[in-house]
């Protein structure tokens, strides 16, 4: 059984077509009215509660007085991922995490690789976090839209995806290019590195180029989740709005 946290969150669950079996609500809760209809709509079980048994049960800091149990969100292996983006596009947009920990970078990202139209994220099984509440919180509802596929070796799946077409883009402050100056079209994977120490030596090395942000301030680095979302939203301009 998995937990769902937070109003957004449960009502794009509600719209996927992920099992909802259980919603509990703050017996004082306002502004739910549409939630309430969607739930009742589905046949889904609603449960008035007190705040502290929501307390209690959160692993978020914030549940804005909503959590839904249901079926665990499905992982999808590299194959499924790159069959799915080529039947939609045939220049497919994958965001590589390497050890990201933190889940609100993780559900951060999440948001903005759905805000821009990516096909995917693949993050590896070992020293990264999953698809928990805490990240779909985080992801306002997207975790329920953007695929993500877990992968045993992050080196291995770039090789993969290399072999299907994919040129993998490592973001590096060491980068001889910042990221305007370089192509970003096309079949493409942009890898982010951990929060503290960046892309591990082996998965730097496998990168078809690297690329960079201006950083123009005393402090020389942004963290994972804006870093992605500027790549991100380079990636997005140079393929829809180059003019």
């Amino acid at each position: 059984m998995k937990k769902i946290e937070g109003r957004n969150p449960v009502m794009e669950a509600l719209k996927s077509e992920r099992r909802i079996d259980e919603i509990l609500i703050y017996q004082n809760a306002e502004g739910v009215n549409e939630l309430l209809k969607k739930a009742k709509a589905e046949g889904i079980k609603l449960k008035r509660v007190a705040k502290e048994k929501l307390d209690n049960l959160a692993d978020s800091y914030s549940h804005q007085g909503v959590i839904a149990f249901g079926e665990p969100i499905k992982y999808l292996s590299l194959d499924q991922l790159i069959d799915k983006a080529y039947n939609k596009t045939d220049d497919p947009l994958f965001i590589l995490l390497d050890e990201i920990k933190d889940p609100h970078n993780f559900g951060s990202i999440l948001r903005t690789a759905d805000a821009v139209g990516a096909q995917g994220v693949i993050i590896p099984k070992r020293r990264s976090v999953g698809l928990t509440s805490a990240v779909g919180k985080a992801s306002a509802g997207a975790i329920e839209h953007i695929p993500v596929a877990q992968v045993t070796n992050l080196v291995r799946a770039m090789e993969e995806l290399k072999e299907n077409r994919f040129w993998i883009a490592g973001a590096d402050m060491e980068a001889e290019g910042f990221c305007y100056q370089q192509d970003l079209t096309g079949p493409l994977g942009i890898v982010i590195g951990s929060e503290g120490a960046g892309m591990r030596r082996l998965v730097k090395e496998r990168c078809d180029f690297l690329i960079k942000l201006p950083m123009k301030g005393r402090i020389n680095s942004l963290n994972a989740a804006v870093a992605g979302a500027v790549l991100m939203y380079e990636a997005l301009r140079q393929r829809n709005y180059s003019d």
